[in-house]
C-alpha cells in the first residue's frame, strides 16, 4: 500500500489522537540521528512537487517552511522520549503556517500536500532506519501510525490558523466597510480624498451616483447577498444600510426589486432618493424616516418602497401632532356624529377633496349611487360651511383626512 492510500486508510479509521505514547521511549534514539537529512530530503520533495512551493525556499517563506519541517520532526522526537510532555510553543508554528497561507492569498491544499509529502518521505527514512536497528514490525507498525497521527494534528493546527486569519480578515473587512457606508451617509459630507482611501480599502469602485437603502438590521445580511454585486451593506446604529450605485441605471430598478423579494422583505426596505456617491445622507435619512413609518404601519406598500412615491405620507406620520392640530381646527364639527357616520362623512370629505366636488367621480370612488353622493355632500356642506370652498382650507382638510384615514397617496 503506498503512502496517500495508507495515509487516508489510517484516517478514516479515526486514529488514537497520540498513538506515540504507546512507543518505547528508545525508538528516539534511533530515528534521532535521520532528522537533519529527512529534512533536507522533505523540503526537496515539497519543492518538487508542490506547485504553490516550486521555488527556491528562500527569504521569509523558506525560513518558514524549514522551520515548520525542523520544528515538526524534532517535537516528534522529544513527544517519543516524554509522551506526557506539552507540545509547547512549537504548536504556533502550525498555526502561523495556516494563516500566512490565507495572507498570501491561497487555500490550505498546497499547505495540506506539503504535509502529506513531509509524512511520506518520513515514514521512508524513518522506518528504513528503525529496520536497520532491528525493531520489530508491530513497533514499525506503530510507529507509522504515530507518524500520521501526528502529521494529522500539525494539520489541525493549521487548518485553526487559517480559519482564525480567515475570521480576523473578515472583521477587518467588515470594520472597514463600517467605516465606509457611515462616511457615505454622515452630515456634513466626509472629505472626498478620506471617501476614496476609504473605498480601496475595501476594494469597491468609487460610483458617481448611488441610494442608501434601509432595512431591518436583521434583514440586511441575507438582502445584502441578493442586491447587486457593487452594493455596500453595514448596520448602522441598529438600521440596516446597503449603498446601491447607480439605482436607476439599465435593469438595476427591476434587479433591486427583485432582491428584495426574493429576500421575503415585504414593506420593510426602503430606497432613499438617488444624489451624488459622495453625499447621501439625505437619501440615508429619508429612508430611514420611512422605514420608521413602514414598521409603524403607516406605509404598507409590498415589496421594495422607494421613498419618493410616499413623501405626503411620510410628512403626516412625522408631523403627527401637527396634522391632529389641523384636524382638531377643521373636523371637530364631525366630532358629534357616531363613529360610523363621522367615518363615512371622512370619506366622503376626502372623495370631495380629491374629485374636486364632481358628485359623479366621487360616486364611482365611494362606489355609492351619485344620488348617495348628492346625499352626502349636502350633509357635509351643512357640517363644515363654506370651508370646503376656500383653497387653503381644503388644502388642510385634505391634509387632516388623509392622516387620519391613510388614504393611498
Amino acid at each position: 500500500m503506498d503512502f496517500d492510500s495508507r495515509f487516508t486508510h489510517l484516517s478514516d479509521k479515526n486514529l488514537s489522537r497520540e498513538p506515540w505514547r504507546s512507543l518505547p521511549a528508545e525508538i528516539a534514539d534511533v530515528i534521532e540521528p535521520e532528522l537533519e537529512a529527512t529534512t533536507d530530503e522533505i523540503l526537496a520533495t515539497i519543492a518538487r512537487e508542490v506547485p504553490d512551493y516550486a521555488r527556491p525556499l528562500e527569504g521569509s517563506f523558506g525560513r518558514g517552511v524549514r522551520t515548520g519541517v525542523t520544528e515538526a520532526l524534532r517535537q516528534f522526537v522529544g513527544l517519543i522520549r516524554s509522551p506526557s510532555g506539552a507540545r509547547g510553543p512549537g504548536r504556533e508554528v502550525y498555526v502561523a503556517l495556516g494563516s500566512g497561507e490565507l495572507r498570501q492569498g491561497r487555500t490550505l491544499d498546497a499547505l495540506q500536500s506539503a504535509y502529506r509529502v513531509g509524512a511520506r518521505v518520513a515514514w521512508r527514512r524513518l522506518a528504513a532506519a528503525a529496520t536497520r536497528a532491528g525493531v520489530e514490525p508491530d513497533v514499525l507498525s506503530l510507529l507509522a501510525e504515530s507518524i500520521f497521527a501526528y502529521i494529522e494534528t500539525l494539520s489541525a493546527d493549521s487548518v485553526e490558523g487559517y480559519a482564525d486569519a480567515r475570521a480576523q480578515l473578515e472583521g477587518e473587512r467588515r470594520r472597514h466597510r463600517h467605516e465606509l457606508v457611515a462616511a457615505l451617509v454622515r452630515e456634513p459630507p466626509a472629505d472626498e480624498a478620506d471617501l476614496r482611501a476609504a473605498a480601496e480599502a475595501v476594494a469597491w469602485r468609487m460610483p458617481r451616483t448611488a441610494a442608501a437603502l434601509a432595512c431591518d438590521e436583521e434583514q440586511l445580511e441575507r438582502l445584502a447577498t441578493r442586491l447587486p454585486a457593487d452594493a455596500l451593506a453595514a448596520a448602522l446604529d441598529g438600521v440596516g444600510c446597503a449603498i446601491v450605485p447607480d439605482p436607476d441605471g439599465p435593469g438595476r430598478p427591476s434587479q433591486i426589486e427583485r432582491a428584495v423579494g426574493t429576500a421575503g422583505m415585504g414593506g420593510r426596505a426602503v430606497l432613499g432618493p438617488t444624489g451624488p456617491a459622495g453625499s447621501l445622507a439625505a437619501s440615508w435619512s429619508l429612508a430611514r424616516a420611512t422605514l420608521r413609518a413602514a414598521e409603524a404601519g403607516a406605509i404598507e406598500t409590498p415589496g421594495l418602497v422607494r421613498a419618493d412615491d410616499v413623501l405626503t405620507k411620510l410628512l403626516l406620520f412625522e408631523n403627527t401632532s401637527l396634522a391632529d392640530r389641523i384636524a382638531t381646527r377643521w373636523l371637530t364639527p364631525l366630532a358629534a356624529l357616531t363613529p360610523k357616520a363621522r367615518r363615512r362623512m371622512e370619506e366622503t370629505a376626502l372623495a370631495y377633496m380629491q374629485q374636486r366636488g364632481n358628485a359623479a367621480a366621487m360616486a364611482r370612488a365611494l362606489g355609492v349611487h351619485p344620488q348617495t353622493a348628492r346625499y352626502r355632500l349636502r350633509g357635509l356642506r351643512e357640517l363644515l360651511g363654506d370651508a370646503i370652498e376656500d383653497p387653503d382650507a381644503r388644502f388642510e382638510i385634505e391634509l387632516a383626512l388623509r392622516a387620519r384615514l391613510q388614504a393611498p397617496v
